[in-house]
């Protein structure tokens, strides 16, 4: 894990945000994701500077919609960002927790649901 990774991680970890379980590492489809709370369908990304780049920039935004097929919300963040400005990633991650949570977004799917081997149906 990277530091910022792991600063993330020491405030989402163990319910701390609403009674919601973050999981990090989790595969979902062919990816893995940083952090995953199944309870909210969120997943959380911390990106290296390298994520800016053209490439980079154009895979992230093919793996989001792979996530967003999958009814998930997806929230990146930038390494600066969260060592620069905590507070404000950790309202922002709250602000999604409990939007999902109010919408009735807030259900679970069982891990197994997103194992690595689950593919996404093709658009019509």
């Amino acid at each position: 894990m990277t530091p910022a990774e792991r600063v993330v991680w020491s405030r989402v970890r163990r319910k701390q945000i609403l009674g919601a379980q973050f999981y990090r590492q989790k595969p979902i489809d062919q990816y893995i994701a940083d952090f995953y709370c199944p309870k909210a369908r969120l997943v959380i990304e911390i990106d290296g500077g390298q994520h800016r780049e053209p490439e980079h920039e154009k895979a992230d935004r093919a793996r989001d919609e792979i996530f967003a097929r999958l009814g998930l919300r997806v929230l990146r963040f930038s390494n600066l960002e969260v060592l620069s400005h905590l507070d404000a990633v950790l309202e922002r991650i709250y602000a999604v927790v409990e939007n999902r949570k109010n919408r009735g977004s807030w259900r679970g799917i069982s891990p197994g649901r997103c194992s690595p081997h689950r593919r996404v149906p093709s658009p019509s």
